[in-house]
């Protein structure tokens, strides 16, 4: 299971309440840095694609799963991850049978600026501009759903 990495108190940040213990940068192989750190909580392929898609609304499982076109198993185990990681929060709106949504937590909703920088670098470098579809995720909302 992937370990979400909190902000040291001694940088003026506050530890964030996660889930799963904190991860040192010296349980990382390679050359240990926040960005490997960042990278065990959010670097696998469907994860900021699921962030995204919560971000702009989606917030049911089936409208992550339309948004983000992953496998439906795909989804619910970054779901899980993201929940573990304290990224994501999962809230019951129906009882009977039991359903639930997802939403951004504060942490989550610190990954927003990096969703924008990689928007930008994409449109920039990853997709041809005369690509159609080019602007189809411009459209993230500025404040949090």
């Amino acid at each position: 299971m992937r370990r979400t990495l909190t902000p040291h108190p001694d940088e003026g940040n506050p530890p964030v309440p996660s889930a799963t213990p904190p991860i040192t940068l010296a349980e990382l192989p390679g050359r240990p840095c926040p960005i490997a750190a960042s990278l065990e909580v959010v670097g696998e392929r469907w994860s900021l694609l699921v962030v995204r898609e919560i971000h702009l609304g989606n917030t049911r499982f089936s409208g992550i799963v339309r948004g983000t076109g992953a496998p439906r198993d795909r989804v619910a185990a970054r779901l899980r991850a993201l929940e573990a990681a304290g990224v994501v929060e999962r809230r019951a709106y129906c009882d009977a049978p039991p359903r639930h949504d997802y939403h951004l937590t504060a942490s989550g909703r610190a990954l927003v600026p990096v969703l924008d920088a990689l928007l930008a670098w994409g449109k920039e470098h990853a997709v041809a501009p005369t690509d159609p579809d080019r602007d189809r995720h411009l459209t993230v909302p500025k404040e949090p759903r």
